[in-house]
């Protein structure tokens, strides 16, 4: 019985080892020794990600601004509120880069090039339906691709990512249902 306790705390740190390795690197916040070793590929994935949210952001505020006709009033609040909603998940990504020890990059120039999903303007109220389901389709693959990558490596990312996953599936289920 006692080797079997043994084995079992084995897999716990030493206490006395888990004050030193704090004091090491204390200006690296919450980024411990157990981090990831590709921690930059990770800030990088997380880089795509924010900058997919915003382009969704931006695509979804045109389609609010410029849809029209007799439906138009409920869908542009669907659009709004995705819209919000994108915009809270670009502010969680945005924090966790910097807890990861990156800065997250806004620059408007290169926000198109480095984001999943494409900002397609649409002109009508279907094509703007479908483009930003075609968006979240997107979003919602590349978000479940990140998360089985990061596995149990980082399991505040992968936290915060499953949560955005879920919203994400309810946006694509909203538009799918507007596309009907």
């Amino acid at each position: 019985m006692a080797s079997t306790n043994r084995t079992q705390h084995s897999a716990f740190t030493p206490v006395d080892v888990l004050r030193a390795q704090a004091r090491q690197h204390v200006e690296t916040g919450p980024v411990t020794v157990s981090y990831p070793e590709d921690r930059d590929v990770i800030v990088e994935h997380l880089g795509r990600a924010l900058a997919t949210e915003w382009v969704c952001v931006l695509r979804y505020l045109r389609h609010a601004y410029c849809i029209t006709g007799v439906v138009a009033e409920p869908i542009k609040a669907h659009f709004l509120e995705h819209a919000r909603e994108e915009q809270a998940h670009a502010h969680k990504l945005a924090e966790r880069i910097v807890q990861l020890g990156g800065e997250p990059d806004l620059n408007p120039a290169t926000l198109a090039e480095r984001s999943h999903a494409e900002y397609v303007p649409a002109t009508t109220t279907e094509a703007m339906i479908r483009e930003n389901l075609i968006a979240e389709r997107i979003a919602v693959e590349a978000y479940r691709e990140f998360i089985q990558f990061l596995g149990d490596r980082d399991p505040t990312t992968r936290t915060m990512l499953e949560a955005i996953l879920a919203q994400e599936e309810e946006h694509a289920d909203d538009l799918r249902d507007l596309l009907a």
